[in-house]
C-alpha cells in the first residue's frame, strides 16, 4: 500500500498550486536557471525561419511565469503570448518593466483556450515545464494541442531535464537556505518507477510558515519523441543547450525542436 500511495499525484494540488505558491519567489530562486539572452536568440531564430523575412514571428510560452522569457522575447521583436494558470504569477509579469509587451492568457496548458484562428511561429514549454502536467496523458494532449496551434513551418520547442537513468526511490528533507530571519526546507519525495518526484519547500520566517508544493513527471528524451510522433510531431533539432551545442548522450538536459510530420 505504501509504494502505491508514493506513486499517485499530490492530493490538493491543480493547475493553479505551483504559480500561487511560487510567484513571490520565483524570480529571486529562478531568475539564472536559463542563459536568457542565448534563449532569446535561439527561438527569435526559429520563429523567423517560420515566419519569412519582413514578417513578425509569433511566439507562444505555456506556463509563462513571471516573464523570465517572454518579456525579453518581446523586446527582441516577436510577438509574444505568455499563457499560465496562475493569476499571480501573470501579475508578477504585469508589474515587471516590459511586462505590458506580452499578451498574456489565463488558462491550463493542457488545452490552451485560445480562439480557433490563433497560430504561432514558436510555442515554447521551457525549463521542464511540460513535467509539470502529471495527469494521465496531460504531456500527450499538451503536445497535441501545441501542434495544432503552429503556423505553417512552425515549431514546438521544449527543455527539459535529462533523468538520470539509476534514479531511486526515496524521501528525503534538506536545507534550501538558512540566514538570521529565515529557513527554508525541502521535502521530497521520488517514485522512480512512476518517475514522479514531488516535494515541498517549507519557508519558516518570523511572519510564518510558507508551503511551497510542487511535483514533476518527468519523461526521457525518446519518451517526448514517441508523444510528439502521437501528437503529429517529429524531431527536427536537439540541442544540449541554448547555444545550440550538440546533443549527446551525457548531456544533463535537452532543447528538442519538433516540427509537423510532412
Amino acid at each position: 500500500m505504501t509504494a502505491e500511495r508514493h506513486r499517485r499525484p499530490m492530493a490538493g494540488f491543480d493547475a493553479t498550486t505551483y504559480g500561487e505558491r511560487f510567484a513571490d519567489v520565483y524570480d529571486d530562486w529562478y531568475h539564472d536557471v536559463t542563459d536568457t539572452g542565448s534563449c532569446v536568440d535561439a527561438v527569435v531564430a526559429l520563429a523567423h525561419r517560420s515566419a519569412g523575412a519582413g514578417n513578425m514571428s509569433s511566439v507562444l510560452e505555456l506556463g509563462v511565469g513571471t516573464g523570465r522569457l517572454a518579456i525579453p522575447l518581446a523586446e527582441a521583436g516577436a510577438s509574444v503570448t505568455g499563457l499560465d494558470a496562475s493569476h499571480a504569477m501573470l501579475d508578477a509579469l504585469a508589474a515587471k518593466p516590459g511586462g505590458d509587451g506580452v499578451r498574456t492568457v489565463l488558462g491550463d496548458m493542457v488545452d490552451p483556450p485560445l480562439g480557433p484562428d490563433a497560430t504561432f511561429d514558436v510555442v515554447l514549454v521551457a525549463y521542464n515545464t511540460l513535467f509539470n502536467l502529471v495527469g494521465e496523458g496531460q504531456q500527450e494532449r499538451c503536445l497535441r494541442r501545441s501542434a495544432e496551434l503552429l503556423a505553417p513551418g512552425g515549431a514546438v520547442v521544449i527543455e527539459a531535464f535529462v533523468p538520470a537513468t539509476d534514479a531511486a526511490s526515496g524521501d528525503s528533507v534538506t536545507t534550501r537556505q538558512v540566514t538570521a530571519d529565515r529557513v527554508v526546507l525541502s521535502v521530497n519525495r521520488t517514485d522512480a518507477d512512476g518517475r514522479l518526484a514531488m516535494g515541498q519547500y517549507i519557508d519558516i520566517s518570523e511572519q510564518g510558515i510558507r508551503l511551497r508544493p510542487w511535483q514533476i513527471r518527468w519523461a526521457t528524451p525518446s519518451d517526448l519523441d514517441a508523444m510528439a510522433t502521437s501528437a503529429g510531431l517529429v524531431l527536427d533539432e536537439r540541442w544540449a543547450d541554448w547555444d545550440r551545442s550538440p546533443f549527446t548522450s551525457d548531456a544533463p538536459a535537452h532543447i528538442s525542436v519538433y516540427r509537423k510530420r510532412p
